[in-house]
C-alpha cells in the first residue's frame, strides 16, 4: 500500500526528503519525488530494505532511472528520505486532530486513535521504521524522539491549563509513546477489526485514573 499518493511533495523537500541540492523546484518535480518516495514505500514495505532495488522502485513509480538520480544518490538515500517522510506524514495526519481536543487528556486520546488509523492504512511504517535502527540510526533515534518530544509538549502544555498532573514530564511522555507504539503494532497492524476508538479509549482511561481500584 502505497503512503499518501494523493499528497504533494511538499512535505518530502521541507523535511529534505530529497538528497541535498536536489529539491524539486517544479509542480511536475514535486509530483515525481512524491511518485518515487510512495513506490519505495512499497517497495520496503514488502521486500526490506536489502531485499529492495532502485529499479523496483522506479519500476513501481513509473519513472525513468534518471528522474531517480535527479532526486536522490543511491537506495541508502532514498531510505533516509522515506523514514523522514513518513515521520512527517505521521505528524501532520496527527497533529491538527489532537490541537483540536478539548483538554489534555482527550488529546491523548485522540492522538492514538488517529495513529491507530495511519497505521492501517500505511501498514509499512513498522517495518522500514524498525528497518531504519540498522540502515540509518540517526533517522531511526530522529523519528521517535521528535515523535515523542511532541506527546511532552502535549502534556506541558495541559498541566499549565490545570488539565493534568502538575508534575508531568518526559518520563510520562516516553511511556506513553511506547504505549502507543505496542497499540499500534497489536491493534494497528496485527488486528484490524478491533474499533481503534474502543482500544483509544481504554488506553486513555488507563492515562487518566491509572492501575489503582
Amino acid at each position: 500500500m502505497a503512503v499518501a499518493r494523493d499528497r504533494s511533495a511538499t512535505n518530502a523537500s521541507d523535511e529534505d526528503g530529497a538528497s541535498e541540492g536536489k529539491s524539486p523546484r517544479t509542480a511536475r518535480g514535486r509530483k515525481t519525488l512524491r511518485a518515487i518516495l510512495d513506490a519505495a514505500a512499497v517497495e520496503f514495505g514488502e521486500k526490506g530494505f536489502h531485499e529492495s532495488s532502485i529499479s523496483g522502485i522506479t519500476t513501481r513509480a513509473g519513472v525513468a532511472l534518471g528522474s531517480f538520480y535527479t532526486y536522490f544518490d543511491s537506495k541508502d538515500a532514498v531510505f533516509r528520505a522515506l523514514v523522514r517522510d513518513m515521520s512527517t506524514q505521521l505528524r501532520d495526519h496527527v497533529t491538527p486532530l489532537v490541537q483540536a481536543a478539548p483538554d489534555g487528556i482527550a488529546a491523548e486520546r485522540i492522538g492514538l486513535e488517529s495513529f491507530l488509523e495511519f497505521v492501517r492504512e500505511h501498514k509499512e511504517i513498522y517495518r522500514i521504521i524498525d528497518e531504519s535502527e540498522f540502515v540509518d540510526y540517526e533517522s531511526y533515534r530522529h523519528h521517535y524522539t521528535t515523535t515523542v518530544e511532541r506527546i511532552h509538549q502535549r502534556l506541558k502544555a495541559g498541566a499549565a491549563r490545570g488539565e493534568i498532573r502538575a508534575d508531568v514530564g518526559e518520563i510520562h511522555a516516553w511511556a506513553i509513546g511506547g504505549m502507543n507504539v505496542f497499540l499500534g503494532l497489536r491493534f494497528g497492524l496485527w488486528d484490524r477489526e478491533s474499533n481503534p476508538r474502543e482500544v483509544a479509549a481504554i488506553a486513555n482511561d488507563l492515562l487518566a485514573r491509572g492501575l489503582r481500584p
